[in-house]
């Protein structure tokens, strides 16, 4: 009977100690996360602003690509038939980056084509320039992560051997267990990295696309007043 018992705490003993490593590792990603050390807040603040500028300039952007062939067409209906006050209307009604080159364009009318070309451009670049607004904060925050993950690991590896120095003792348990949380920060830098990096490329590919076709309209534009009898 004495040694049933002792064989059943033995028993309940070792089922404890393999519990035991698998409860450790149990953590939420949240509490991973805070042992990152103080970096994680800086790291988390630039995570909500490249979020925040990114979605912002997404839609911004995407609303300036939208088709504007309905109205290229309604504005070259109203040259072809003499009526450049409705032009001017319909382009004002747009309230687009197009139909404010455009409108540029027919309120130079009258004056040498490269006159009308340098209006157009000129608003073109202010136009391009409200677009690329804030993206550049973006390729700041891909630079500027991963090195404030990394300085955040050169603190705490410092802290542990700081510790060890004091101690006089190395223990291999808490220099791993040390940089094992240590290494979190540089992990979310790089991460927030990538994903802000990848974020201004996107931006930059969708703003490229919109000068394109900005470009190619008021190419159409210009052609359309050298056509004969304009």
């Amino acid at each position: 009977m004495f040694l049933q018992d002792i064989g059943v705490d033995t028993l309940s003993n070792t089922i404890q100690a393999m519990q035991a490593p698998q409860q450790a590792e149990e953590l939420s990603l949240f509490d991973l996360l805070t042992k990152g050390g103080w970096v994680m807040i800086p790291l988390a603040l630039l995570a909500f602003l490249g979020l925040i500028i990114f979605f912002e300039r997404y839609f911004t952007i995407r609303k300036a690509a939208k088709d504007e062939s309905q109205l290229t067409m309604q504005v070259r209906s109203s040259i072809k038939s003499g009526n450049l006050d409705a032009a001017l209307a319909i382009c004002k009604s747009s309230n687009s980056p197009l139909g404010r080159m455009l409108q540029k364009g027919l309120l130079r009318i009258g004056r040498p084509i490269k006159d009308i070309e340098g209006a157009i451009e000129n608003v073109g670049k202010l136009e391009v320039s409200k677009l690329e607004k804030n993206i550049g904060i973006l390729g700041i925050i891909a630079g500027i992560a991963p090195m404030l993950g990394f300085v955040g690991t050169i603190i705490g590896v410092i802290t542990i051997f700081h510790d060890v120095s004091v101690k006089g003792i190395i223990e291999i348990g808490t220099i791993s267990g040390g940089l094992y949380v240590k290494m979190i920060s540089s992990a979310t830098g790089l991460i927030i990295g990538i994903i802000a990096y990848i974020f201004y490329n996107i931006l930059n590919i969708m703003v490229d696309k919109v000068i394109l076709k900005m470009e190619t309209d008021s190419i159409e534009f210009i052609d359309l007043l050298e056509e004969p009898g304009r």
